[in-house]
């Protein structure tokens, strides 16, 4: 009887003078149907590479890093070699998730996959292909000429290619966790199933969540000044970035540099668990339980977490703003100044700034996403041949690139949100609404007074970015994040 997993085996064999030739009734019973025996385990390898993936038995080098990623992939007691019921174990696995990846690119449920299927399936993950390069994606597997792709085809042409390069860009790609500029209004990471079911994400959450604790108070001293120049620049109190420095430190000293970023690096681990809990339920409501999202469903997705999360934490982004401006001895620290806003103002001071916040969001998720996938797919298509791993150099332009446009876009919602925190009225009091600081900022000001201490914020976003990335490379040695 024929092996049911590889026919072509029984035909690719035959001839007697091939130092294969004793095997091609053997090659009949491949190791998914458990009938090789072990002595015979030697030379089916090189018959499996040979008939799955030709290219690599005539490319040394390739064919040797093949071998080094089934190693890889199979070996799971971790000792370098690969047993045979390791190797059977590869097989099914793998063969089972090709089974789930050509289900989900078989848009017509017809059993075969054409490059209109290749382009749509590319383009719900944001990569975008002309038809020219998907019918080079078919011509690679195609072994009929039908120019489709069937199942036999797709299992033989990647059985032994354990590339998973959608994981693989998710795990190379990673850039809300990594880079830490000051905002939390990017859109969540993602994290492969691989990453999720060996505890891996919350490690990277730890990591990232440091990263950013540290970058935060290496440039804590532009995160105040930008703060002073939104609430206390005007036309008629210039305020530039040498005499705000001075003015802080002839104010309170050196260490006035860094007030309020205590509670700023508090609220980083309250607002990155929120987030992260809340886009993996939200994308479970909304039916997105794949392990990849496309970019409208990411912000989507993402917006709403973020909402959720600055919702939760709001109160400490009010206590971090009054605390940056708090003349010397005004308060004595986060609770005192927190007790204070409650006696003199009530509750509701603790959500000043609310509605310009959320409707920042949109501007600074979105832009911040499009642009990040946009620099990540030009990439990838130019120069992603053997890995998705772009490089430090590469990942930190795109991750700044991004967190700069996102910024530039959401930055007039920003200092109207920072001014109307840093309204101290009394309960009561007359108040200034978002549109009406709006209309008193461009009168009085110009619509140049809505980006009034850009360029501290800009100035803080090379050296954060930078900051962030080292130490999180090294919170990653340290708590045993594994990388490929």
């Amino acid at each position: 009887a024929m092996c049911i997993h590889f026919p072509a085996y029984s035909t690719s064999f035959r001839n007697p003078s091939s130092r294969f030739g004793r095997l091609s009734q053997s090659v009949l019973y491949c190791p998914t149907c458990l009938n090789i025996k072990m002595e015979h385990f030697d030379e089916v390898l090189p018959v499996f590479v040979a008939v799955s993936v030709p290219i690599f038995s005539s490319v040394p080098q390739l064919f040797l890093l093949l071998l080094q990623k089934i190693v890889k992939a199979g070996d799971k007691d971790l000792d370098g070699q690969l047993d045979f019921e390791e190797f059977v174990h590869y097989l099914r696995d793998h063969e089972k998730k090709l089974r789930l990846v050509f289900k989900s690119l078989d848009k017509k449920n017809d059993g075969r996959i054409d490059s209109q299927e290749i382009m749509q399936s590319l383009r719900d993950l944001g990569v975008n292909i002309s038809e020219e390069q998907a019918e080079k994606i078919l011509k690679s597997m195609d072994k009929n000429g039908t120019m489709t792709i069937d199942w036999n085809e797709w299992r033989d042409y990647h059985l032994l290619h354990p590339a998973d390069n959608i994981p693989e860009i998710i795990l190379y790609w990673k850039h809300s966790t990594i880079f830490d500029v000051g905002e939390s209004m990017i859109v969540p990471d993602e994290f492969t199933a691989e990453e999720k079911k060996t505890g891996m994400w919350w490690r990277h959450l730890v990591a990232g969540g440091g990263a950013g604790a540290v970058s935060r108070t290496c440039t804590a001293p532009l995160d105040r000044l930008k703060v002073l120049m939104q609430v206390h620049a005007s036309k008629s109190n210039s305020m530039r970035i040498a005499g705000g420095f001075s003015q802080m430190i002839r104010e309170g000293g050196v260490r006035s540099l860094w007030r309020g970023n205590g509670i700023n690096v508090i609220k980083i681990a309250p607002e990155s668990a929120i987030k992260f809990m809340a886009y993996e339920q939200i994308k479970r409501l909304i039916g997105l339980n794949q392990e990849t999202l496309g970019i409208t469903e990411r912000l989507v997705a993402g917006s709403l977490a973020g909402a959720i999360a600055q919702s939760s934490i709001y109160p400490m982004e009010v206590l971090k703003t009054r605390l940056a401006l708090r003349k010397t001895g005004q308060y004595s620290g986060i609770l005192n100044c927190a007790k204070h806003i409650l006696q003199k103002e009530g509750v509701a001071a603790f959500y000043k700034g609310y509605v310009p916040n959320m409707l920042g969001i949109i501007p600074y998720a979105g832009i911040d996403l499009a642009v990040y996938e946009t620099l990540k797919n030009s990439w990838l298509q130019r120069y992603a041949t053997d890995s998705a791993d772009p490089g430090v150099f590469v990942l930190l332009a795109c991750g700044t690139t991004s967190s700069t446009c996102g910024q530039l876009a959401s930055y007039p919602l920003a200092l109207v949100r920072t001014r109307m925190q840093a309204q101290a009225t009394l309960v009561g009091g007359p108040q200034m609404t978002m549109s009406g600081l709006f209309r008193h900022i461009v009168r009085t000001e110009g619509a140049m007074g809505l980006y009034r201490g850009l360029a501290p914020n800009f100035m803080k976003v090379i050296p954060s970015v930078s900051i962030s990335y080292v130490v999180y490379e090294y919170l990653k040695i340290a708590l045993g994040v594994q990388s490929k």
